[in-house]
């Protein structure tokens, strides 16, 4: 079957690369347009390339190559269609630092620790799902160790206007490839792939309304030994842990519309309004949830905002809820903070709430805040702090169970004051949380016949009591909750 396959490709791609066009290339016939828009920002999105080794999956006629061989140190160009490669060779040949391979990937045969950024541009929906998965772990070992891994596909259906008619079948879904890519990693021995970001692109949005263009950035690292309370990533325990789907969704009956933390729109618009935002600000929210959030700033005070979360499942329900509200300055990405690429000075705002309890050296995700903010920029994060040690056993359970690193809010200052922000305000706001969480429980009782009607007896009882041991582990002193504002300098020495 996977043979027939691949000859009625190769007979499709034959007919489509007579000319080696833009337009054979993308079939479609706005490729030029599309070309010209989405370029620039799938460059954006690149690590920094200079004096790297790269390997360029399914090249094509060169679209990206030229770019990547002018930073990079070399570039491995390869491409299914002969004519393809001789177009690519025509217009980049010149720069020396390329070699132009014509080959099927899934009989690519490279040294491993080769390179240090594999780049693919459409070419994994026309692999099955074994080749795929072959491929991943043969790039797995290709890659350096700390290499990166960006691809791109059309996923759910095509894109262009011509149809693809060997296998449509392959268009698979964002979360069919998260499976792939977490299935191989959990087979990979000591290395494997975790997640930087997972994102739509924009132009296709803009102007064609199609959300279903989705880029990946992927990083190489060493797995742990334990992996992460028996899930091979980070990601894989939020996604089947605290917030599944269906966990999320009973957390937002309770937190109100777009929300998952304390306090919902009430405290939001609380501790947004301290920032004093004005229209077209540009805002990062790490951990931005199901986006709620960033609907309201972008709604109230006309800011651009970029909604970052590691779970896939938040970040699914939040494009859900993005389709609905139709609010183009809002976008969202699943994304792993401490690995994230933007260049300095990208944002006005950095805000979290609730989020940073999960990451172990908040000391260098801090440092990433400091770069990502332009001069002058603020940040704002809420978040679970705990009390002075020794802590009570029922807390240390807890902490151990949810895989939190907390300290307390005095610390937790001390950090971003040693990264250089100015103005640090470390506000202890446990009274509020608890104040908040009080009426939260008294609400979930109230509206109980209508929680049951969405979620059973069992998801009732692990809210309420969920609650009432926070109050608990408030009022023995170990659970705190921080505000946190700072600015970042406006005069800075280099």
């Amino acid at each position: 079957m996977a043979n027939e396959v691949r000859q009625t490709m190769t007979h499709f791609w034959e007919e489509h690369s007579r000319d080696a066009t833009v337009e054979e290339m993308m079939l479609d016939s706005s490729a030029a347009l599309l070309s010209k828009e989405e370029k620039p920002e799938i460059i954006s999105l690149l690590p920094c390339l200079v004096g790297l080794t790269v390997l360029e999956l399914g090249a094509g006629i060169g679209r990206y190559t030229g770019h990547l061989a002018k930073l990079a140190s070399h570039v491995t160009a390869v491409d299914f269609m002969q004519n393809f490669i001789e177009k690519n060779r025509d217009d980049n040949g010149y720069r020396g630092n390329i070699t132009f391979l014509q080959a099927d990937v899934t009989l690519l045969d490279l040294p491993n620790g080769t390179f240090d950024f594999i780049f693919s541009n459409w070419l994994f929906m026309y692999l099955t799902d074994e080749e795929l998965a072959a491929l991943i772990q043969k790039m797995l070992g290709w890659l350096r160790p700390g290499g990166y891994l960006f691809f791109r596909e059309s996923c759910f259906f095509q894109s262009g206007d011509c149809e693809r008619t060997f296998n449509p079948t392959l268009y698979r879904t964002p979360a069919q490839y998260n499976h792939l890519l977490t299935s191989v990693t959990s087979k990979s021995g000591h290395n494997g792939f975790e997640i930087v970001m997972s994102k739509s692109v924009q132009t296709y949005i803009k102007i064609k309304k199609n959300q279903n263009q989705v880029c990946w950035m992927l990083q190489k690292v060493p797995r742990e030994a334990n992996g992460h309370q028996g899930y091979t990533t980070f990601q894989q325990f939020l996604d089947n842990q605290q917030y599944s789907r269906k966990g999320i969704l009973r957390y937002e009956k309770i937190f109100g519309d777009g929300f998952v933390s304390t306090g919902g729109l009430e405290t939001t618009k609380e501790f947004i309004a301290m920032l004093n935002l004005v229209p077209g600000q540009r805002v990062i929210d790490v951990g931005c949830g199901i986006g709620g959030g960033d609907f309201y700033m972008a709604k109230t005070y006309g800011v651009d905002v970029l909604g970052m979360d590691l779970s896939s499942n938040m970040v699914e329900i939040a494009m859900e809820r993005a389709v609905m509200e139709k609010i183009p300055q809002v976008q969202f990405e699943i994304g792993d903070a401490t690995r994230r690429i933007f260049p300095d000075a990208s944002f006005d705002v950095v805000y979290s709430r609730d989020t940073i309890l999960h990451i172990n050296d908040k000391g260098a995700l801090f440092r990433k805040f400091y770069s990502w903010l332009k001069p002058g920029g603020k940040l704002l994060i809420t978040d679970y702090c705990c009390g002075e040690r020794p802590w009570s056993t029922v807390f240390e359970e807890y902490v151990k169970q949810r895989g939190y690193v907390l300290y307390t809010p005095e610390e937790y200052g001390q950090f971003l004051q040693k990264v250089g922000f100015v103005r640090v305000q470390a506000l202890d706001r446990t009274e509020q949380f608890v104040q908040v969480l009080k009426k939260e429980l008294v609400r979930t009782q109230e509206i109980k016949q209508e929680f049951l009607e969405s979620f059973s007896e069992e998801d009732y009882n692990y809210i309420i009591e969920g609650w009432k041991e926070k109050l608990h582990r408030c009022s023995l002193g170990d659970q705190r909750w921080g505000l946190f504002l700072a600015e970042k300098p406006l005069d800075i020495i280099s």
